[in-house]
């Protein structure tokens, strides 16, 4: 499953699904530019309307979850239209919320689809009360995500569970209807047997656990890259919670995890794993952070997480605008770096987790700036308002596809990813509101344990 960072949670899936497929040069002629009058308001709102189409028309139909692929041109080489994705799905519950709270959708529908999702969990194949990382829409039954990986995901079953915390928050003092769908949230996440990814009480997580192969993968999770929320929700359980020990020397590498080094200026705080010199892919700077609130965040490794994530932006920003391969098209108004499909030298869909110098090949993911808005909301702004005003054959049904090149004239596929266009609109919204991190970080579990594992946060108040 992994790619050459041995970290990317979705790389082999992407390369299954396109190993049979052909790039399209796509103009979309139903697609019209929007109007260069549009506040960046209305372009917010645009984005977030359209991201949030993926999980709300285009759920796979007998789930109401995330698929793990939607691709416009209907063509599924593996045939796997009714494949969920744990953590995409987790993205899209925050995206729901947005939806909810910007009155995008009826409140009413959510929750009935919402509940209905949360039946569908409840009946899903969980091992040791994790999810694998793929189900069956369509039977609940997992689907392998390779031949040994047929069990329980730790990391997917944590980005899915950040999104059943939120969902349970927004709706705890709502209606009778409502109430009753954040208990079935609450019984959830909290029938996830983290310590039991200890393998025997080691002080560290595992990625994962197969009825049939055991620890075989055998893969821990050590920082620094997109894994911090499943110490946090590990820290955070009730009934099956790992102690501080195991985040300090699991997580940080016994403290060993830190570093001085900086890159145009900029501190990088911590040694991300096989990406050191500029930062791994955009999406580690996301993933635990849409409910993971940075502002005003430290422990005694990292003294700001705010500027520990901001600053791999920054980095990933302006080695774009450095441009060392002359791509043609890079420029402060398209940029942006991070795992996506993209576009193999045949000129066929592959996939790549497009990073500075290791894995840039021209193409530029829309999701890595998008979801970057909390940390550099003048600079993603610039490249939402390019897109939808001057690429509209990079847009379709929702919103910017997965991933472009101007430098392969104006190539684009049109395809989404659930993981990709999940952290759009619940970033944004973070940066709108703070609906997601607050609702997240005001959750009693959450505050009791990153206390735990020695976190502190001056924005919610946890010492």
């Amino acid at each position: 499953m992994k790619n050459l960072l041995s970290i990317s949670i979705i790389s082999l899936s992407v390369l299954l699904s396109c190993k049979n497929s052909q790039a399209t040069n796509t103009t979309n002629t139903e697609t019209k530019a929007v109007s260069k009058n549009l506040t960046d308001k209305q372009l917010m709102d645009k984005v977030q309307r359209d991201a949030l189409k993926y999980f709300w028309d285009f759920a796979e139909p007998n789930s109401l979850l995330g698929r793990e692929r939607y691709h416009e041109d209907n063509i599924y080489p593996d045939n796997d239209k009714h494949v969920i994705t744990t953590g995409g799905s987790g993205f899209g519950l925050m995206t729901i919320l947005v939806g909810v709270d910007r009155k995008y959708i009826p409140r009413q529908e959510a929750v009935k689809r919402l509940t209905h999702i949360a039946d569908f969990l409840e009946k899903a194949d969980r091992f040791h009360g994790a999810w694998s990382h793929w189900i069956n829409g369509e039977t609940g039954k997992v689907v392998p995500f390779g031949k040994k990986d047929n069990g329980g995901d730790l990391v997917e079953t944590a980005f899915l569970v950040q999104g059943i915390i939120c969902v349970r928050e927004y709706f705890k003092d709502g209606n009778a209807e409502e109430k009753a769908l954040a208990a079935k949230m609450d019984k959830l996440w909290k029938g996830v047997e983290w310590n039991w990814y200890t393998k025997g009480g080691q002080k560290v997580l595992y990625w994962h656990w197969s009825p049939s192969y055991g620890w075989e993968m055998n893969f821990p999770l050590e920082g620094y890259n997109e894994c911090l929320i499943t110490y946090v929700l590990a820290a955070s359980s009730p009934d099956y919670s790992i102690d501080s020990e195991t985040y300090n020397k699991g997580w940080t590498r016994n403290g060993t995890y830190t570093t001085d080094r900086t890159k145009y200026g900029l501190p990088l705080y911590v040694k991300h794993n096989y990406a050191e010199e500029f930062g791994g892919p955009l999406f580690w700077s996301q993933y635990s952070y849409l409910g993971l609130d940075p502002r005003g965040l430290s422990d005694k490794y990292v003294k700001s997480y705010w500027d520990l994530n901001r600053n791999h932006v920054l980095i990933d920003y302006k080695y774009c605008l450095e441009n060392p391969f002359n791509y043609k098209g890079y420029s402060e108004k398209y940029w942006g770096l991070t795992a996506s499909y993209s576009r193999n030298k045949d000129g066929s869909v592959g996939y790549a987790a497009h990073q500075p110098m290791k894995e840039d090949f021209g193409v530029i993911t829309p999701t890595a700036a998008l979801s970057s808005m909390p940390y550099t909301p003048k600079e993603s702004m610039a490249v939402l308002r390019f897109l939808y005003e001057e690429k509209p054959n990079f847009i379709g049904q929702a919103g910017p596809y997965d991933a472009t090149s101007i430098n392969f004239n104006d190539w684009t596929t049109p395809r989404y990813l659930a993981i990709d266009q999940g952290t759009i609109a619940p970033m944004i919204e973070n940066y709108r509101s703070g609906l997601l991190w607050n609702l997240f970080m005001n959750a009693p579990e959450i505050r009791t344990g990153l206390k735990k594992i020695g976190f502190k946060s001056t924005e919610h108040q946890i010492q």
